[in-house]
């Protein structure tokens, strides 16, 4: 076995051990921190009858006390921050998703839980209470007070899939699978099995240029030209027919999910040798880059291209079929579409649930993922993926 292999097996292992112990950890450091503030400092020691009374005080004390969170969590739900990490591409949808449910609008909110939307589904609940009492979690009634909150960190793809798998976070998101994400890492059957595919959308990953470089002319490339140009064969815009200048070879760094599924789409292996002339670590920065220069191409995000700004798309050629954003980049037979996950680790726990089957409704597939830019799942992969987190699943 590597050592890769090895210590993603130890990593696995230790989430588990985290997981079944921590309860049973804080109890017992609950009981210790009780029993060191009896112990500590003989100066504090009462006398027999005081000892005796305060005994008793304390003893109601904590009977109420008890009394009192059993009532508190009567229901027993986990309530606390749901966390996620990982992919800038899936970012947009999670994070907005994270956005509309910690702020739970009341319905009739125009901008966030419009009525038309509230009377869909026939309610006139606020938008997370709505959802998560589908799953047995009690309605807050506040603004910005849902049952529990939502955080998604930015990062890659593949620092999504190890927080998960490590336990740091509860969904891991990334636009490449996880298998694709360990591909280097011997990553055993087993462990890649512990993960649990949610796909909230789909990316059509197109290829886009400086809108110099289309403004003069170039304004498709085959993907055999894609190729030569990220091997270093094609190097200068004139051998396709464009201005007398450097080509600036751009692309995502290398661990993250765009970066990936490129090489995997384009050059048929997920570790294929490319030479950008520049990485990136987020989408955001490159398109930044793009922008600010005048003879770049790159691959990118679907949620990051603008036909009139400085992120203008090339159409794709490829046997004799020419993809062009804005009509075919969904087509099932286009070899850059790339299902956008949200992984959770060996089950998906009924919080997670909530929030992920939030993302799969028709509200959030119109405002979470048409509304960045991606395309949503088609009715029948919905209906599998929801599925997966459907409330009956909990009852």
């Amino acid at each position: 076995m590597t050592q890769d292999s090895t210590r993603l097996e130890e990593v696995a292992s230790r989430r588990k051990f985290l997981l079944s112990t921590g309860a049973a950890g804080l109890t017992m450091l609950a009981g210790c921190s009780q029993s060191n503030d009896g112990e500590e400092g003989g100066d504090d020691t009462q006398t027999d009858g005081m000892d005796t009374e305060n005994s008793d005080q304390d003893t109601e004390n904590s009977d109420q006390n008890t009394q009192n969170n059993e009532e508190s969590n009567e229901s027993g739900l986990d309530t606390t921050v749901l966390t996620g990490d990982g992919s800038s591409t899936v970012f947009p949808i999670t994070n907005t998703g994270a956005s509309y449910w910690n702020s739970n609008p009341e319905a009739g909110d125009g901008d966030y839980w419009p009525t038309e939307w509230a009377d869909e589904y026939g309610t006139d609940m606020r938008l997370a209470d709505y959802f998560a009492q589908q799953y047995g979690y009690e309605p807050t009634g506040e603004r910005s007070r849902p049952s529990f909150r939502v955080s998604i960190a930015l990062s890659h793809s593949g620092t999504g899939v190890e927080g998960v798998m490590e336990g740091r976070v509860d969904i891991g998101d990334s636009s490449a699978s996880a298998e694709a994400e360990l591909a280097g890492s011997d990553a055993s059957d087993e462990t890649l099995d512990n993960f649990v595919e949610h796909v909230v959308g789909v990316d059509g990953q197109p290829i886009v240029a400086s809108n110099e470089i289309v403004e003069a002319g170039v304004t498709e490339i085959t993907i055999e030209e894609l190729r030569a140009i990220y091997r270093q064969e094609i190097t200068n815009w004139s051998e396709l027919g464009g201005p007398d200048r450097d080509i600036l070879a751009l692309g995502r760094a290398e661990g993250s999910g765009t970066d990936t599924s490129f090489r995997s789409n384009v050059f048929g292996d997920p570790n294929a040798p490319i030479s950008p002339d520049q990485r990136f670590g987020q989408n955001q920065q490159l398109q930044q880059a793009i922008t600010q220069a005048d003879n770049a191409i790159s691959y990118i995000a679907l949620a990051f291209v603008e036909p009139d700004g400085g992120t203008p798309p090339l159409d794709l050629v490829i046997d004799d079929t020419t993809y062009s954003y804005g009509d075919n980049l969904g087509a099932e037979d286009y070899p850059l579409s790339r299902d956008l996950h949200a992984y959770t680790w060996e089950d998906t726990s009924r919080k997670e649930a909530a929030f992920l089957n939030f993302i799969l409704s028709d509200f959030g597939q119109e405002i979470f993922v048409a509304g960045n830019n991606y395309f949503k799942l088609p009715s029948d992969r919905l209906e599998t993926q929801r599925e997966k987190v459907a409330a009956s699943n909990y009852s």
